[in-house]
C-alpha cells in the first residue's frame, strides 16, 4: 500500500503512469456523477464499505472483475483507491458518498477536493491528466459503490434486475468493445453493461477511456485481427461512414462461415461501442483515431452508422436527436442489420437482438419503477444537453 504522505498531495509523477498515446483532456476532474439522473439524490448519505477490521479494503482483482471485465486491476485505480484509503487515517474521516449524484460528502470531499485538484494541476502533459482524472473518477465509484450498487446490473440492490435477464450466446464470429467514459463507469441508467450481462464478458468487452490496460488490451486485439476486421458505430460527419451492407455486404470472402469456428482471435469482427454522453464522444473518437493512426499508421478507422430508430430509453433520456440512440440499441440495430446479409443469416443474430431487448426493456422497468417509489416523475422534457450511454 502507498502511503500518504503529511503534506497532503497524491504521489502521482510521470514514471507512475502509463502513457499509452497523447490525446487532449484539460477539463477539471469533477467528483462522482450521477448514476441515474439525479434520482440518487434522495438516498441517504453512505459510507464506503468496511473490511472486518473496520477499515476500507483495496480493490482485490475478484471485486474488480465482478463490476463486468476480465482485465487485472489498473495500477493507476488501484494506486488512487489506496490513497484515498489512506486518507481517511489521516484525516481522521469516513469517505461518504450521497445527495445529488452520489458525491463525496462532508469534510472529507472539501479536504480530497483540494488534494486532487492540486495533483492534477500538477501534472505535466494532457495524457497524464486524462489517466488521473480516468483512474480517480473509477476508484471514487467502485469505493462508493460497495455494499450499494449489485456488481452485476449496478441498481442498488432493491432494484437489482439481474433475475430478469435472460442470457444468451453471441455469435462468436463476432466480438463487441464497450468504451466507455469514466463517468458512466457504474451509472444506473448505463445501457452498455446489459451487453456483458445478457452476451458475458467474453463477448462483449469493458474498455475504459483514459485506462491504459484496457486500452492496450484492446488494440493488442485490434493489432492482430487487422484493420479490416475493426468497425466503429459512431455517425461522425467528419469520418467516412459506411452503412452495414456497404462495410460487411461485400467485402468478404465466402470463407466467412468458416470464421465462426475457428479459435483464432484474428478471425473475430470486432466492434467499437462508442459508451458515454455525446458531448464526450467527439473526444472519445478523436482518441480511437489517434491510437487507430499508431497502430496502422492511418487515423482513418472504419465507422458505421445504423438505420436504428429511437429506443425505449427514449422516455426516460430523451436523446439530442431521434438517429441517436442509446449503446444498447445500437448494439440490437447492428444484429439486427446484420442478420438480413446473406452472410449472416445463418448465425441467428435477430434471436440475440431479441433478447438484448428484452433486458433493455427490464431496465427500462427496474429505472422506472424506482422513480416512481421515490416520488419522481417518470418522462422526461426533451433538454438541449447531449445525453447517451
Amino acid at each position: 500500500m502507498i502511503s500518504t504522505s503529511r503534506g497532503f498531495a497524491f504521489k502521482w509523477s510521470p514514471s507512475s503512469l502509463s502513457i499509452y498515446s497523447k490525446t487532449h483532456m484539460e477539463s477539471k476532474p469533477r467528483i462522482l456523477q450521477n448514476p441515474f439522473l439525479i434520482s440518487a439524490s434522495r438516498s441517504p448519505p453512505r459510507e464506503a464499505c468496511l473490511s472486518e477490521d473496520g477499515e476500507a479494503s483495496i480493490i482485490t482483482l475478484q471485486e474488480w472483475q465482478a463490476w463486468g471485465t476480465t482485465s487485472p486491476v489498473p495500477n493507476v485505480v488501484s494506486r488512487i483507491a489506496e490513497e484515498l484509503i489512506d486518507m481517511e487515517k489521516d484525516f481522521d474521516a469516513r469517505m461518504s458518498f450521497g445527495g445529488n449524484g452520489g458525491k463525496l460528502q462532508g469534510d472529507f470531499k472539501i479536504k480530497e477536493d483540494k488534494k486532487h485538484r492540486a495533483t492534477y494541476q500538477a501534472l505535466g502533459d494532457s495524457e497524464q491528466k486524462l489517466q488521473f482524472f480516468s483512474a480517480r473518477q473509477i476508484a471514487c465509484r467502485l469505493l462508493g459503490s460497495r455494499g450499494y450498487l449489485c456488481q452485476k446490473c449496478w441498481l442498488p440492490f432493491e432494484d437489482c434486475m439481474c433475475s430478469r435477464v435472460a442470457p444468451c450466446k453471441l455469435w462468436h464470429g463476432m466480438r463487441f468493445w464497450l468504451y466507455m467514459h469514466p463517468k458512466d463507469f457504474l451509472r444506473q441508467n448505463n445501457t452498455g453493461k446489459l451487453l456483458w450481462q445478457v452476451f458475458g464478458v467474453e463477448a462483449a468487452n469493458l474498455c475504459l477511456f483514459g485506462i491504459a490496460e484496457h486500452e492496450e488490451i484492446m488494440w493488442n486485439t485490434f493489432k492482430l485481427a487487422g484493420k479490416g476486421k475493426v468497425w466503429c458505430l459512431y455517425p461522425n460527419k467528419n469520418a467516412v461512414v459506411k452503412s452495414v451492407q456497404d462495410a460487411l455486404g461485400q467485402e468478404f470472402s465466402e470463407n466467412l462461415e468458416h470464421s465462426g469456428t475457428t479459435a483464432h482471435g484474428d478471425e473475430i469482427l470486432n466492434f467499437i461501442l462508442i459508451d458515454g454522453t455525446w458531448s464526450n464522444s467527439a473526444a472519445m473518437f478523436r482518441r480511437l483515431k489517434d491510437q487507430a493512426k499508431e497502430a496502422w499508421g492511418d487515423e482513418d478507422l472504419p465507422c458505421i452508422s445504423l438505420a436504428t430508430g429511437a429506443s425505449a430509453m427514449h422516455k426516460l433520456r430523451p436523446q439530442p436527436s431521434w438517429d441517436r440512440t442509446c449503446t444498447a440499441a445500437a448494439a440490437i440495430g447492428l444484429l439486427s442489420e446484420l442478420q438480413v446479409l446473406p452472410k449472416f443469416s445463418s448465425y441467428e443474430l435477430d434471436k440475440q437482438a431479441d433478447t438484448l431487448e428484452d433486458a433493455l426493456v427490464v431496465l427500462l422497468e427496474a429505472l422506472t419503477n424506482r422513480r416512481l417509489r421515490m416520488g419522481r416523475s417518470i418522462t422526461r422534457k426533451v433538454r438541449h444537453t447531449i445525453d447517451i450511454c
